[in-house]
């Protein structure tokens, strides 16, 4: 019998027990992590849209405050009123115009009276590509009649998708709406939410590293929310209401188009300039109109080259195509809100993938008069 068998099988209730306490701390611990889940879950992405405004509108929040005497809880509802008035009102002004046009658009697929205007002796002038254009056109007023018979037994489903979509894109807004209002609570208790914040990172990393994921974090999320989504939705929203002043049809719909078209940073022009052609062949504007329509159209489709050099801050480290990435997958996953939040947090997450690839684990200086040891 060996005689050093016995310390090590008094040693085994204490390890077991060790482990059995372990085992159940982490079991408690994971139960309440899945049960915070489920209370947040119905509002983890209004929540998470709510701290992405909060962390981009601050600098903002900050300079209202020092103008007011330093009181961030005024400053807060002054800066949520501003984005209400400039960013909510015109974007439920653009979700009514999309609501009529689909209405409009089942109710002529019903009625069987949906057609497409005849084109204008004055397209077939146009250099190159007048006559091939006039042509389609053309074929299209023919033969559109016959296609809207084809579709009416599908009138019912396509009605359906389509007030379902408005109805998403007006819950969107909804959303919005309120985290916008959650984005100033947080924001009237920034410096408390700041050192929190901090104290949370310097937790999971050491102190300087903390520091410097915080201030990554910090930064990706407002280039992001700013540089990119931001100008996107301004400049989609100036669009819009310039489509609309214009009394161009589907304006809602086309401001949705110049939207993910700015996210992907693809020029708005794309969209603008098509519709100045159609402001000008469709006979229905006067030259002064026009004149004036497309000069609105053109600057307005060119205003993010004004705006990215004024949010944009400090850049966006993150490729383009996670960016638009996140974007697609994040409206997929959780509607209109979800085309904010998914780019914004895949972005996110790539940057702090990368800076943390970019940390270099401290290592272990050999004590002078030993060398770096045998090589492997």
């Amino acid at each position: 019998m060996n005689p050093h068998a016995k310390p090590d099988r008094e040693h085994e209730p204490a390890a077991s027990k060790s482990m059995l306490d372990v085992l159940i701390r982490a079991g408690l611990i994971l139960t309440l992590a899945f049960l915070c889940y489920r209370v947040l879950a119905p509002f983890l992405v209004l929540v998470v849209w709510a701290v992405i405004l909060a962390v981009a509108m601050y600098p903002l929040h900050r300079a209202v405050a020092r103008s007011i005497g330093g009181r961030p809880g005024i400053a807060a509802t002054l800066v949520t009123l501003l984005t209400v008035v400039l960013i909510v009102v015109p974007s439920a002004v653009l979700l009514s115009s999309l609501g009529d046009s689909v209405r409009q658009l089942i109710t002529d697929v019903q009625q069987d009276t949906l057609r497409i205007p005849p084109p204008a002796p004055a397209v077939a002038q146009v250099p190159l590509i007048g006559e091939r254009v006039y042509t389609l056109w053309e074929a299209a007023h023919d033969d559109l009649p016959a296609l809207v018979q084809s579709l009416q037994p599908k009138v019912g489903e396509l009605a359906k998708d389509a007030l379902g979509m408005v109805a998403s894109i007006g819950g969107g807004i909804l959303q919005f709406l309120a985290a916008l209002i959650v984005a100033g609570i947080i924001m009237a208790f920034g410096e408390g939410g700041d050192r929190a914040s901090r104290a949370i990172f310097e937790r999971l990393a050491d102190e300087e590293q903390g520091a410097r994921l915080a201030h990554l974090v910090t930064t990706t999320i407002r280039a992001v929310a700013q540089g990119v989504i931001g100008v996107a939705f301004i400049q989609a929203l100036v669009i819009g209401i310039c489509l609309l002043v214009a009394g161009v049809p589907w304006a809602g719909v086309l401001a949705i188009v110049v939207l993910v078209l700015s996210i992907a940073q693809i020029p708005a022009l794309l969209v603008t300039l098509p519709v100045v052609a159609y402001i000008w062949v469709s006979g229905d504007y006067g030259t002064v109109a026009a004149t004036v329509y497309t000069v609105l159209l053109v600057v307005a489709g060119m205003i993010d080259n004004v705006l990215k050099p004024l949010m944009l801050g400090h850049g966006v480290d993150a490729p383009m195509p996670v960016i638009l990435l996140g974007a697609l997958s994040g409206m997929a996953a959780a509607g209109i809100l979800g085309l904010f939040v998914g780019a914004t947090l895949l972005a996110l997450g790539y940057q702090v993938f990368m800076g943390w690839v970019a940390m270099k684990p401290q290592t272990r200086q050999p004590p002078q008069g030993e060398g770096p040891g045998p090589v492997a």
